[in-house]
């Protein structure tokens, strides 16, 4: 494209901009959250929704000084670029160049940046599994040098530079790049020196180009598949090296994307906040399939995907609670798609276990339980198709055959034996050794959480082993589903770990046992976190602490009670517990539904009132306004819902509780034409307490809404006010 023209379409852009006021895209703001409270920051991701080609700046976080090279593909979430593409102006040539930045730019779709210190200006954008970067050398030549940290690059006719890299197992990617510019010279690096060849391979495999140009323009695509897939997915997306016409297609998408969440009203900070939560939230999982086939990491082959998208890279154990849930309202059909997804990777491994943290390399069977078994409840109580029998057999076997264990894959053992008959993960004394070689050294037994989450998933399972008619089996998993009760400690109120002997850990603090992350006890959150991980039988949570209003004051007592020491010796031990108002932690995702128990407990304003403050101080439109571990989605989804003013407290029950709607009007556009649209007259910062609700002109008096009075369309319309009615919702 042609300066004149290029000109034309940026001034087209901004007059559309202007006439019709800021597109949802345009309030994402991939930097918020780049500098971390503690643990890991967000990163700027460049990628369009779900696509296998993803990209942000290959740096620590947004104080880092350099960056090292521009990124190629990112092959899990959070992993670092698989390829290095160095650049530099002068004679200096290694396989990794850090260079300095500045006057960065990133959109959802694309980025620009000055390295060098002006000396290089790249400009890059991005489709599903190609790209396109423009660079221009200010002193008019520069060198282009592709790197390989594990396996193979190479050098063709035409400006051709092509690889692969070994990611982890026999999982490869590669990559086919042509660059529009003739070479003045080029070969392969070896010692920091350019010497001729074309291929190089091994470890730290570079291959050099060498232009007089003022301006070189490159693009690419990836593919798991093989080098020629990657040619052939270049071909069919990109038909230039126009950047522009990339970036704007990208936008479009994007745009797209996140118009089907339409809010109306707030300020700019608030649509900042909820459109970048929507950004993320719509990452992932990531679609693998390539002209009708993918590489599955679960078996280590090529398969057709026969017209079935298969996606991957999805960390259920954070993802289940409100990601899923989102997508099954807003896109049920990619929902079918990802868990069919899921069934297929059972398949594959050679077990057939349901996997619980699928990535592009496989199941790295992360944290503990194992909530896959929650997404398909959730899909088959909301009217989602799956195949009822399958994904029983695969849940069921991964539940039972499967340790428990967390962070292991390994078959069950003497620790899962003793759980399926005494009903619980028995804990170590203090000192005691470990006898079962599936308990990680570091990740521990994370006894209690386990039983908890083990009983939610029994739970979960009683659902799908009614609806493929396996009865005997539905009443065995209901049973279990109450297996919680047996660590409540009735005199403390707290779920507390046992021994094998069947006796309560002594001495014993809540907020602070349990070695790192208490994880001897727990799992990365204290006893207060846990005290509420009971989703699926609140009522008899309930009933245990001592009937609604006792359950209030716990409530209330859990925000108000201190760390009890120095945030240095607290975060030094729990460093995921993060992000606190008292003893709640907003930073890790088995707290996100604890703000909503007010509505269950009789009172619903509580959950008004806490959802604002916890919105408003740890969700923010700043580079430090995520207060912990993003985790693809897991965090941000909480933040899309809350907005909106409703949670999906259980996945696997039909239903969403109420909380606040932040934004005066909120339309969500459902599949088939119909949409759902949210009024909240009145609502401001402070007019965050409901007074009175009517949902398609009839008085509601209740706060929860079900699932099928959302989907089939209408109108929820919210009174909002400064002091709360304590009357609404009891």
């Amino acid at each position: 494209m042609n300066r004149v023209f290029r000109l034309l379409v940026i001034a087209a852009l901004a007059s559309a901009c202007t006439t019709t006021g800021k597109e949802p895209v345009d309030y994402v703001d991939p930097y918020i959250g780049n500098i971390s409270h503690l643990l890991v920051p967000t990163f700027p991701t460049v990628q369009l929704p779900n696509s296998m080609l993803r990209v942000y700046p290959e740096r620590a976080d947004y104080t880092s000084e350099y960056v090292n090279g521009l990124p190629v593909i990112v092959t899990n979430h959070r992993e670092r670029s698989a390829f290095k593409l160095s650049v530099t102006t002068g004679d200096r040539l290694q396989n990794i160049i850090p260079v300095s930045y500045d006057n960065e730019h990133l959109t959802p779709y694309g980025f620009s940046v000055d390295l060098e210190d002006g000396a290089i200006h790249a400009d890059y954008a991005v489709s599903r599994q190609s790209a396109v970067y423009r660079i221009r050398f200010r002193d008019g030549k520069g060198s282009l040098l592709l790197s390989s940290l594990q396996g193979a690059v190479s050098l063709a006719d035409g400006g051709i530079l092509a690889g692969y890299q070994e990611v982890q197992g026999d999982t490869k990617v590669y990559v086919y790049m042509e660059v529009q510019e003739t070479p003045v010279a080029q070969g392969v690096l070896r010692k920091n020196r350019l010497e001729e060849g074309k291929a190089d391979s091994g470890r730290n495999a570079c291959v050099v180009m060498r232009f007089d140009e003022d301006e070189i323009h490159l693009r690419y695509g990836v593919s798991f598949i093989s080098q020629e897939q990657a040619a052939a997915n270049l071909h069919r997306e990109i038909d230039s090296y126009d950047v522009e016409k990339v970036a704007a297609e990208g936008r479009k998408i994007w745009n797209e994307t996140l118009s089907r969440l339409e809010v109306k009203g707030g300020s700019d900070a608030e649509k900042t906040v909820f459109y970048t939560s929507c950004y993320r939230t719509f990452e992932r999982p990531v679609c693998m399939s390539e002209d009708g086939r993918y590489w599955s990491a679960f078996d280590n082959q090529v398969h057709e995907d026969g017209g079935i998208p298969f996606y991957t890279d999805d960390w259920i154990w954070d993802t289940y609670r409100a990601a899923h849930p989102l997508r099954v309202v807003m896109n049920p059909a990619l929902e079918e798609d990802i868990l069919a997804s899921f069934v297929r990777m059972a398949e594959q491994n050679g077990n057939d276990w349901a996997p619980t943290f699928p990535e592009t390399t496989g199941d790295s069977r992360r944290m503990n339980s194992n909530h896959t078994v929650a997404t398909f409840a959730d899909a088959l109580v909301k009217g989602l198709k799956i195949d009822t029998a399958r994904v029983y057999t695969i849940c069921s076997k991964a539940l039972l055959e499967k340790t428990l264990a967390p962070w292991c894959g390994n078959r069950a053992g003497a620790v899962d034996r003793f759980y399926w008959t005494k009903g619980y993960m028995p804990a170590l004394a203090e000192g005691e050794e470990e006898t079962d070689p599936n308990v990680h050294p570091f990740e521990k037994r994370q006894p209690v959480a386990v039983t908890l989450g083990t009983s939610y998933d029994s739970w979960c399972m009683s659902l799908l082993a009614d609806a493929a008619k396996e009865y005997p089996a539905g009443v065995f998993f209901r049973e279990q589903s109450l297996n919680y009760r047996n660590l409540f400690n009735g005199r403390t109120g707290f779920f507390h770990p046992k021994d094998a002997r069947g006796s309560f850990i002594d001495p014993f603090d809540y907020s602070f046992s349990g070695g790192m992350g208490a994880r001897e006890y727990y799992g990365e959150n204290n006893g207060w976190v846990y005290r509420w991980d009971v989703q699926h039988n609140i009522p008899d949570l309930i009933s245990l602490l001592g009937g609604p209003d006792a359950t209030v004051k716990k409530l209330d007592e859990m925000f108000a009670t201190p760390l009890g020491r120095s945030k240095f010796e607290f975060y030094a031990k729990l460093p995921d517990h993060t992000g606190n108002v008292g003893q709640f932690s907003m930073a890790n995702e088995p707290s996100l539904h604890i703000p909503y128990l007010y509505d269950y407990a009789g009172a619903p304003w509580k959950t008004q009132k806490r959802i604002r403050q916890l919105l408003r101080t740890w969700f923010r439109d700043d580079l430090m306004g995520v207060p912990g571990d993003e985790d693809g989605g897991g965090m941000t989804s909480f933040v899309v819902w809350s907005y909106l003013g409703l949670y999906p407290v259980t996945p696997g029950k039909a239903e969403y509780a109420i909380g606040s709607p932040v934004f005066p009007e909120a339309v969500l556009h459902l599949p088939d034409g119909k949409s759902f649209t949210i009024i909240a007259k009145g609502a401001s910062e402070d007019n965050k307490y409901i007074q009175s609700a009517k949902l398609n002109g009839k008085s509601l008096n209740t706060p929860f809404l079900r699932h099928e009075e959302l989907v089939q369309g209408g109108r929820l319309e919210f009174v909002m006010g400064h002091e709360p009615n304590k009357e609404w919702g009891r």
